[in-house]
């Protein structure tokens, strides 16, 4: 699991491989002290293995539902990704729960710069549907909180030390990133599939305690 509190920026230092799967050599800077083989980090938002290290530069293997869930398949040499290691048993959690588990990609539809910094993005229905104003959203690994969703559009709002340490101060329009909905509603979700439907017929405060989302 992951916080959504990005660590550091990382420098792709090579990519091969292609749809089938790929291979990344990123550099990871601090990130690398103690790190072991097979250790999970979150690379733009998405778990990854470590395979190797040498110095600060980690290799990671991308199998191909990776590559077609997110925008991993994407990178070069050159590219810069946000990073975070995987918490470990007692750290405080200062972002949300992030399962490094990408749910589907989003368009940047437009920045708004004026008054703050608003990003909008376009996305499926898929996604829209698991999120909720005010909720938890991780775009690139970044935990954020959304400002409004639309049916298929949801917005958030960047400070500048978001725009400082992370990617995310790079968007433009048109730009892909990854999204991770809030695992919780995920959660609610299936629940009120197994109640007959999203409707939330029959869906009380009470039963919602019952199955532990409150």
């Amino acid at each position: 699991m992951f916080s959504g509190i990005i660590q550091h920026i990382g420098l792709v230092r090579q990519a091969t491989g292609g749809a089938a799967g790929a291979r990344l050599a990123i550099d990871i800077g601090p990130l690398a002290g103690g790190l072991a083989r097979g250790a999970s980090v979150a690379v733009a938002g998405a778990c990854l293995s470590v395979v190797s290290l040498q110095g600060s530069v980690a290799e990671f293997d991308v199998v191909a539902e990776t590559i077609a869930r997110t925008t991993i398949g994407g990178l070069k040499g050159g590219s810069r990704v946000n990073l975070e290691r995987s918490l470990r048993m007692g750290e405080g959690l200062e972002g949300h729960l992030v399962a490094g588990h990408v749910d589907g990609v989003a368009r940047v539809r437009a920045i708004r710069r004026t008054n703050g910094h608003v990003v909008e993005f376009q996305a499926s229905k898929d996604l829209t549907d698991l999120m909720v104003p005010k909720g938890s959203v991780a775009i690139d690994g970044v935990s954020l909180t959304l400002v409004d969703v639309g049916e298929r559009t949801f917005r958030v709002a960047l400070i500048p030390v978001t725009l400082e340490n992370t990617t995310l101060g790079e968007l433009s329009a048109g730009c892909q990133a990854n999204i991770e909905t809030d695992v919780i509603g995920k959660y609610v979700r299936r629940y009120l599939h197994s109640m007959g439907g999203d409707t939330g017929v029959g869906l009380t405060m009470e039963k919602l305690r019952e199955a532990g989302f409150t």
